[in-house]
């Protein structure tokens, strides 16, 4: 079983920069593909962001050019930096981590404010 552990939310203004942090417990975070998604009120969970074991990134269109993901496997964090914050990046932001199918993890989520 793996924990994951978000922190760094909050409430920022509109243009703002905030970092995401996610803690996994556990030994298989250097192998897992791990990413950010969020899932604003009224609204369907979506993908932000996704990193292989290999570094390998992908990134919605809506957040492309504004925000980073990035690993520290020594660390066993996830890190997500958010730049350029809009408000409808208003959202709580959840923490993932897939190892094969059967074995897919989330976090408890963190609360992302953008106020305008």
């Amino acid at each position: 079983q793996v924990q994951l552990v978000e922190s760094g939310g909050g409430l920022v203004q509109a243009g703002g920069s905030l970092r995401l942090s996610c803690v996994a417990s556990g030994s298989t975070f250097r192998i897992s593909t791990v990413g950010w998604y969020r899932q604003a009120p009224g609204k369907q969970r979506e993908l932000v962001a996704t990193i292989t074991s290999g570094g390998n990134t992908n990134y919605a269109d809506s957040v492309q050019g504004r925000f980073t993901i990035s690993r520290d496997n020594a660390k066993n964090t996830l890190y997500l930096q958010m730049n350029s914050l809009k408000s409808e990046d208003t959202a709580v932001y959840y923490c993932n981590s897939k190892l094969n199918l059967w074995r897919v993890y989330w976090g408890q989520g963190t609360q992302v404010t953008v106020s305008s």
